[in-house]
């Protein structure tokens, strides 16, 4: 096989010379800039780190420096505060009045190239979950005091929603934020579970109570974690994504300035939701290419493994096996370009209401599909695919990943029943029009 003839399933159809509607001389060229720089810095040491357990620091640094975090954020980017840092352009590729969700859908799915989900979500979570609620929901204040440093990469954030005992359940958190007596301080009592980054971040986007039960009792912080008094973090031990600093925190009467709320009070769920499409929408477009990656690689053993006098690919049984998850890979991947096409289309209240229900469905379905793709390749690679290290070190690792993708984000019972259940809501309330006025006469 040459470098130039793609194994089957381990490319996008548009990078394998296939025509496709969705991508411009602009989404083409970032691609290319992106995975040279992607493969430089991250993906030729990502089997390495991910066993390790950490991407070392630098590699933060490198690609803040190279403005390579900015693109997990939601398109469109935030413009003028990126050109009020002097952020014009990508890599010299694309710049950022240009930037469209294409783009980031290309990024998300160089960044899980390697096939692990760890080293990639290490560096970008809290920018592409953390940042949003500041720039579209903060005071100016609020953002001048913490978007600079943020967006150019000089402090980490995190996302802290999770608890031990509300994960996909966002309305019960139980983390609470009393006023002091002065009203000038937030004092904060509870924990975080499974906040990925937390463990390197300066500050938390974090979810309190601070009034009564239900969603309406919530509030957004932009909470300091680092050297705080009464802050408590540890790493977390997970199955997969190892690399992605899972954290416990631990807050103990922590004093948080009132001027940290974002926006309003009791409207933190109203905020959160409206990152849900970015978050579930990308984190599906990395499964899925972890999924080709899987898939691809067992492809490509299959082709060279004899046994019983020819190779794997020669026998029926394993063409069939690779059939089926390709058919799944390939039939995801369409719908999500399908999506990301559309967000590039819609504006932000159009596409929260009609893709809300779809894209969630989308997420839990993108995890389905690794799941099939995972064990595919396990089961193929035989015993090395039951081996830590070897020829099948890369789909035992993939397969570990296989929770993190259907948990995280919304776990897929759940999002299943939110999608039918906003797509019943959407229907009824466009048939809602075409009732017949109580009390009208019958034709």
């Amino acid at each position: 096989m040459t470098a130039k003839t793609p194994i089957p399933f381990s490319e996008p159809p548009y990078l394998t010379g296939l025509p496709s509607p969705y991508y411009s001389e602009s989404h083409r060229k970032w691609q290319k800039a992106c995975r040279a720089f992607v493969q430089e810095h991250l993906h030729q040491h990502a089997i390495t780190w991910e066993t390790e357990g950490d991407v070392p620091s630098e590699v933060f640094q490198t690609f803040a420096a190279a403005n390579m975090l900015i693109p997990s954020l939601p398109a469109p980017l935030p413009v003028e505060w990126l050109k009020k840092l002097g952020v014009r352009e990508i890599l010299g590729a694309v710049t950022v009045d240009e930037w469209d969700y294409v783009h980031t859908a290309i990024y998300c799915d160089e960044m899980c190239a390697a096939g692990l989900a760890g080293p990639g979500a290490s560096l970008t979570t809290g920018m592409a979950f953390g940042v949003p609620p500041i720039f579209k929901f903060g005071s100016p204040q609020l953002q001048e005091r913490f978007l600079p440093e943020l967006l150019l990469g000089k402090k980490r954030i995190c996302i802290a929603i999770t608890e031990p005992g509300a994960g996909s359940d966002v309305a019960n958190i139980q983390t609470t934020a009393t006023k002091t007596d002065d009203g000038q301080y937030y004092i904060v009592n509870g924990t975080k579970k499974w906040i990925t980054n937390g463990i390197w971040s300066a500050y938390a986007t974090m979810a309190v109570r601070t009034s009564g039960p239900g969603p309406g009792g919530l509030s957004l912080l932009v909470f300091p974690l680092l050297d705080n008094p009464g802050v408590s973090m540890r790493r977390i031990k997970v199955m997969g994504q190892v690399s992605g600093g899972t954290t416990f925190i631990e807050l103990d009467d922590v004093r948080v300035p009132l001027s940290n709320l974002v926006g309003e009070e009791g409207l933190a769920l109203k905020m959160i939701m409206t990152n849900f499409n970015h978050e579930r929408l990308t984190i599906a477009i990395g499964i899925t290419r972890q999924a080709r990656v899987a898939l691809a690689a067992a492809f490509e053993y299959c082709l060279k493994r004899e046994a019983f006098g020819k190779t794997l690919m020669d026998q029926p049984v394993v063409r069939h096996r690779l059939a089926k998850c390709g058919a799944m890979l390939e039939s995801q991947w369409a719908w999500v370009e399908q999506f990301v096409y559309q967000m590039t289309k819609l504006n932000k209240a159009e596409a929260d209401v009609e893709l809300g229900g779809l894209t969630a469905l989308a997420k839990a379905q993108a995890g389905i599909v690794l799941d099939e793709c995972a064990r595919c390749a396990v089961l193929l690679f035989g015993g090395n695919g039951y081996t830590k290290t070897g020829q099948g070190e890369l789909a035992e690792k993939i397969y570990r990943d296989v929770p993190g993708a259907r948990i995280p984000g919304g776990s897929e019972d759940v999002l299943l029943d939110l999608a039918v259940r906003q797509l019943v809501k959407n229907y009824q309330n466009k048939t809602k029009t075409l009732e017949r006025p109580q009390g009208s006469s019958k034709l």
